[in-house]
């Protein structure tokens, strides 16, 4: 039996990390000083598009983007933003916004509820074309 269940690593995440709620996230769509960071799978911003202008990160890359001793580092966590992470439902944008954040990126926070919740609530989204 597992010592730690997701359901635990989740409420850790949860308490530890600035989650924004729907109203919140929407009122920084558009601001210079923010970036929204898509860390879906590639087929799922396909399949269901992206908020505008958002960044698209892949979680099994987020560690490695952020650290500039990697070489795979992405000059965009050097820019000072603000960052807002979401996934589907906002189980991985908490996961991943904890890392981030003990990592020592900042300002860090997640969209609650995730993209799921945004497009739910009508709010802008954009199509996402299939690489070829």
């Amino acid at each position: 039996m597992l010592k730690v269940t997701h359901k635990d690593l989740l409420d850790r995440a949860m308490a530890d990390v600035e989650t924004l709620d729907l109203e919140a996230a929407k009122a920084l769509l558009g601001r210079d000083d923010v970036v929204f960071v898509d860390i879906r799978d590639p087929r799922e911003l396909q399949r269901e598009g992206k908020i505008p202008g958002a960044f698209h990160a892949p979680r099994g890359m987020l560690e490695f983007w952020i650290d500039p001793t990697s070489p795979y580092y992405k000059d965009v966590f050097g820019s000072g933003k603000r960052f807002v992470f979401y996934c589907q439902s906002g189980w991985r944008s908490a996961l991943s916004t904890q890392t981030l954040q003990t990592m020592g990126l900042t300002p860090v926070c997640h969209v609650g509820g995730g993209f799921r919740a945004w497009k739910e609530a009508g709010l802008p989204t954009e199509e996402v074309p299939a690489k070829h």
